[in-house]
């Protein structure tokens, strides 16, 4: 193996040395190769910034303890201090948990919040999105909150996490917490054994798991510790707990079939309660939530404004409606009707699917109970529960008035579904249905996806009437058409039709109309505007032909005039709208196509009417040929002045150019003279500083010189003076000589 190696080697070495080109190029391609990987290299560690310093979120004087830092050994030592304490997980770059600050501030007033950073509980918790809320009961939780992030429904939300149990203390008590709640469920429990019986924490804290199932608080849970107050639902044994329906008997919990536990009541609870009318609360104006509840078949939505907090007298009559038409059994009974009876019992012969007969006399029961040999007493539960396996059903149905909705549900074909939605929160939803511009006021609307149709109550009708009307086989009702109302009339040659305008311009029998089906989110509708345009402003001066345009993402129109798909082009001829033709899929729209597509079914109708649209436009054709003429006669005469004009702007920046270049010329000797002149004026500047040196000197000597010559003019005269006296002296001398002799 080596010796191949070290022959390869030196083959390619003596390869390199026959060609040494390719021996340079491949040591450069490998420098090019490294150069690059270590620059990248290098530059690693200055691309990383370092993480900025945590700030505070909430303000300082805000009653809430900010931990900014993460500090999670402070957040357990609150945890432990408080009874009930809500956990609020931001990230300061969160734009909803910014928006979700002011409503945390407005809760903590009231309540313990500990919010916490995101840089170590991110660590520990795995967190997928923010803000992320955290609700603990003497440390049991955490009890996720996903509701939406507002003061009055957090409230609402702690409200029910801090008193999980509502106590009971007399029947009238019991009655009005049974009628007030959709979903009740008591528990009996005595107290005189023990300060806190096992099976009472079991359902405190199924109360509290409850609530991770059910934001709205549908479930409501009571205890009872009074055995005359628990007679009232039947309740004689001790840790026994009742689920209260409306529509179906009330059962209790099973707890010989099942073990009581957390898990187990909770099950038992969410799996037999009764759901007449829900809560729910789409993310926007397109939700996934609405649309899956949507697919179950017709519902009734209605939007109302509501504070969890404050009782809604609207949705107490909302809920009333629905309860009258979801009660099939009814307490009125006519002539016709026979005792009712309802039973469960195991079926051997159904499969291992729930499997529910409903009869309305009794007897059929008997005749079913022979056919697979059983007795009308073996086998039978002492309750009737839907969601048990194998079960059989027998009622006897009354009669209600036709013109009543008591018990509709089951006389329809057409089952609804009651939703509720927060006005404040899904507004944008409820105008895009077709809702006033009152917020104020309910709005109600009843929506069948599967036959693509809406309906929306008026406020002249009642609730009850708008639903008998949906329900009966032809109905009266209309189907509500959502338009979009342009602000201001655009100048455009293609013109706009709306819900509204659709019947008034498209229908229109003296005019011809070539109408497009678009959609803002269709790409190739954008693509087709210039072609739709052009043929506009080619058939402009047709005034019995209209191009107009549909936005079928935000306009209704009648099933009729409705397409499967855009874009999609139809013709509404005139006198024949009942005719209209589309344009052929597999042929592409151009100009010339559309246009003899036009031409093509215009002829249809007669003689008459192509050749005068051909007259018009071989006219519009005519005058614009001849404005094409004078522009060219115009367009000629421009170039010829503009030819003119470039012949003598030509001759003169040659002129120019000449000139440009006599004064280069005259600009090198002026600068050739002006650096001539600056060496003189530097040698002569020289010179001058020569001189001025020079005459300092003489300056400076002659100075000296006058100095000198006044000491020496003082001692010439120092030395007359002198020589006077001594020649005075010697003269005074020898005249005291003469004297003397």
């Amino acid at each position: 193996m080596l010796r191949r190696v070290r022959a390869q080697l030196r083959q390619a070495v003596d390869q390199m040395a026959k060609r040494p080109e390719l021996c340079c190029g491949a040591i450069l391609l490998t420098c090019a190769l490294i150069l690059p990987l270590t620059l990248t290299c290098s530059r690693v560690k200055s691309v990383v910034a370092s993480p900025r310093a945590p700030l505070r979120f909430f303000p300082a004087e805000a009653p809430l303890a900010d931990l900014f830092l993460g500090q999670l050994e402070e957040a357990d030592r609150l945890l432990e201090e408080a009874d009930v304490s809500l956990v609020f997980y931001y990230a300061p770059w969160c734009a909803h948990c910014l928006a979700a600050r002011q409503h945390v501030q407005q809760v903590a007033l009231f309540n313990i919040n500990m919010p916490l950073r995101l840089s170590e509980c991110r660590k520990q918790k795995s967190f997928f999105q923010y803000p992320v809320i955290h609700l603990f009961y003497r440390r049991v939780g955490p009890i996720e909150y996903r509701g939406p992030v507002r003061a009055e429904y957090l409230e609402s939300f702690i409200q029910r996490v801090s008193a999980p149990l509502t106590y009971l203390p007399s029947v009238r008590a019991l009655h009005t917490f049974l009628t007030q709640h959709q979903q009740a469920v008591v528990g009996y429990f005595q107290f005189n054994s023990s300060p806190q019986p096992a099976g009472y924490i079991i359902f405190l804290l199924s109360a509290l798991h409850a609530l991770r199932r059910d934001q709205q608080g549908e479930v409501r849970f009571a205890v009872v510790t009074n055995q005359a107050v628990a007679g009232g639902v039947s309740l004689r044994e001790d840790e026994s707990v009742y689920l209260h329906r409306r529509l179906n008997s009330s059962l209790v919990f099973p707890r010989t079939q099942r073990n009581f536990t957390v898990q187990a009541v909770c099950d038992w609870v969410f799996e037999n309660r009764e759901s007449v009318i829900h809560w729910i609360q789409p993310t926007g104006a397109k939700s996934y939530s609405l649309e899956a509840e949507l697919q179950k078949g017709p519902a009734l939505l209605t939007f109302l404004p509501h504070n969890p907090l404050a009782a809604n007298q609207l949705l107490t009559q909302v809920t009333d409606v629905a309860l009258q038409y979801h009660s099939c059994s009814g307490s009125q009974e006519d002539s016709v009707s026979v005792p009712r009876c309802c039973r469960s019992l195991l079926d051997p012969l159904a499969g291992p699917s729930v499997c529910e007969l409903c009869v309305s006399h009794c007897w059929a029961l008997e005749l079913y109970l022979q056919r697979v040999s059983l007795s009308s007493c073996r086998s039978v539960q002492s309750s009737y529960g839907v969601f048990g396996r194998w079960s059989v059903c027998c009622r006897s149905v009354p009669r209600p008035p036709p013109d009543s909705i008591t018990g509709l549900q089951c006389r329809s074909n057409k089952t609804l579904r009651f939703y509720l939605l927060d006005t404040q929160l899904h507004w944008t939803l409820a105008q895009r249905l077709g809702a006033s511009t009152d917020q104020s006021l309910p709005f109600i609307t009843i929506i069948n996806l599967r036959d693509e149709t809406h309906y929306v109550l008026n406020h002249t009708d009642t609730l009850a009437d708008f639903i008998q009307n949906f329900s009966v086989s032809y109905s009266p009702l209309h189907r509500h058409l959502v338009g979009h109302k342009p602000q201001q009339p655009s100048q455009s040659l293609i013109q706009e039709v709306t819900s509204d305008s659709f019947l008034h311009t498209v229908m229109d029998s003296q005019r011809d109309v070539l109408l497009l089906y678009y959609s803002v989110w269709c790409g190739f509708c954008s693509a087709l505007n210039h072609v739709f345009l052009q043929l506009a402003r080619l058939l402009q001066g047709n005034s019995a032909l209209t191009v107009a345009r549909l936005n079928v993402g935000r306009n209704d129109l009648p099933w009729e005039f409705m397409v499967d798909h855009v874009p999609s082009v139809l013709f509404f001829p005139r006198h024949r709208k009942q005719m209209s033709v589309k344009f052929p899929e597999n042929t592409p729209m151009t100009v010339p196509n559309l246009l003899r597509f036009v031409l093509q079914h215009t002829e249809s109708g007669g003689g008459a009417e192509p050749r005068s649209l051909l007259e018009a436009e071989l006219q519009v054709l005519q005058r614009q040929v001849f404005s094409l003429h004078r522009a060219r006669e115009r367009l000629s005469q421009q170039l010829s002045v503009l030819w003119r004009e470039n012949r003598r702007l030509t001759l003169h920046t040659h002129t120019l150019q000449t000139q440009n270049a006599e004064l280069q010329e005259q600009s090198l000797q002026l600068e050739t003279l002006y650096r001539e002149k600056t060496r003189q004026l530097s040698d002569t500047v020289h010179r001058l500083q020569e001189l001025a040196d020079a005459s300092e000197e003489l300056l400076k000597e002659n100075s000296l010189l006058r100095v000198l010559l006044t000491v020496l003019r003082e001692r010439d005269g120092r030395d007359t003076e002198r020589q006077e006296e001594e020649g005075q002296e010697a003269a005074d001398g020898q005249e005291g000589k003469r004297e003397a002799s």
